[in-house]
């Protein structure tokens, strides 16, 4: 296997008329947290779903872990977020990751563990016992990500992770982020929070269907002659906008 666990090769894609993404290039080595950042509805979550194999480009081609996407099999090494919470409200936080661990195979020793884990993590290890109908919309997102990393896959693909969860559990989700990615995870991001894009290892500036910059944080906002991303984001939106007229 080589090291490029995600690859997106000219992606397009339309819904009807309207086409949502145009020529997206980007990949995601191993142990890389890969960013995409931009503004809500400029095509972020089409492009992780292609990724992740929840939707099938228009034309180009998406791998993961060497296998062409959509693959069953491979989505087995997949943990995915998206943006919406997809729970179970009738059950608790518990039952939610016990059904989940089902699906994946997992057996008792080892889920339970993974449970306990991944509650953890997302500071839930007190709520488990509640039902999700319970539950905050914070709590909520932080069981989704916690379904998410419960069976220990390769890559990780979340759309807006962190959205709704207090700054300083963000900050130990982040450092839980990182420490999967010097295991060897590959994750990819998406995000309109300015801070976080800081955080990634690489990522890419993402307008209207397209990618517009990419590179490091630190490379982004000199290339730019930025001191924050904030500004690098304008300085490369008026580029790009210049360039189409």
């Amino acid at each position: 296997m080589t090291n490029n666990y995600i690859i997106l090769k000219n992606i397009y894609k339309s819904f009807g008329e309207n086409e949502v993404l145009k020529c997206i290039n980007f990949c995601i080595l191993k142990g890389e947290i890969y960013g995409l950042l931009g503004p809500s509805g400029c095509g972020k979550t089409t492009a992780v779903k292609i990724a992740a194999g929840m939707l099938k480009a228009s034309a180009g081609e998406a791998f993961v872990l060497d296998t062409r996407m959509p693959d069953l099999q491979t989505l087995d090494k997949i943990g995915y977020m998206a943006q919406s919470d997809a729970l179970y409200s009738n059950l608790s936080g518990r039952e939610n990751m016990s059904f989940l661990g089902a699906l994946y195979g997992m057996k008792k020793p080892e889920l339970d563990e993974r449970i306990e884990y991944a509650a953890k993590v997302v500071d839930l290890t007190e709520h488990l016992e509640k039902k999700v109908s319970d539950y905050s919309g914070g709590m909520k997102r932080r069981l989704s990500l916690a379904g998410v990393i419960l069976h220990d896959p390769d890559v990780l693909i979340l759309d807006e992770p962190t959205v709704g969860i207090d700054p300083l559990l963000r900050k130990s989700i982040w450092d839980e982020l990182y420490r999967m990615a010097d295991a060897g995870k590959a994750i990819l991001v998406t995000t309109h929070v300015m801070d976080e894009a800081d955080k990634c290892t690489r990522l890419s500036m993402m307008r209207d269907g397209s990618l517009i910059k990419e590179g490091s944080p630190e490379e982004i906002k000199k290339d730019a002659g930025a001191n924050t991303m904030d500004e690098a984001f304008i300085f490369y939106s008026r580029g790009e906008a210049q360039n189409e007229d």
